[in-house]
């Protein structure tokens, strides 16, 4: 059975790449979501574009990963089971300071979540489902170049 989906689909003809270099070079982006679909193809379209992606289908598994393989980049899904992506994303920042966080989510329920995490001192830049792969891609490159983010995105 096929299930629908309501995101557009991008040909991978039409996703940027950039030359990948040595792969011991390569930033690594730990990615999150507990629909394999998403994370999977989220994987795929940062490893064609220069990063090593490393995915994770819950945030167990994503915090066992990051201690395997720190990672420098955590993009994450906010609405996981168990612990959610906010909970993982403090979780990792502890562990690991230097890492950058990036949140993403198609729920609105997730701006109580942000807000609270603000007020215990926890600020994270939320991008929303569906997001366009020229859009990943700009939003992940910034979070490794700040000097290079706007005033709408500054990833933590």
């Amino acid at each position: 059975m096929i299930q629908k989906t309501k995101f557009s689909v991008v040909p991978i003809e039409q996703v940027p790449m950039r030359s990948s270099g040595a792969v011991a070079n390569r930033p690594v982006v730990l990615v999150v979501d507990d629909e394999s679909v998403i994370t999977d193809t989220l994987a795929e379209i940062l490893n064609r574009s220069g990063y090593t992606a490393l995915p994770a289908y819950d945030a167990e598994e994503a915090l066992e990963t990051a201690l395997l393989m720190p990672p420098e980049l955590l993009l994450t899904d906010v609405m996981l089971p168990g612990m959610n992506g906010i909970e993982l994303a403090v979780r990792v920042r502890r562990i690991f300071p230097d890492c950058r966080i990036l949140l993403f989510s198609g729920q609105a329920a997730t701006s109580d979540m942000m807000a609270s995490a603000a007020r215990e001192g926890h600020r994270f830049d939320l991008l929303s489902k569906p997001i366009h792969p020229g859009d990943l891609l700009r939003h992940v490159s910034a979070g490794f170049n700040p000097r290079r983010v706007n005033s709408a995105v500054a990833v933590s």
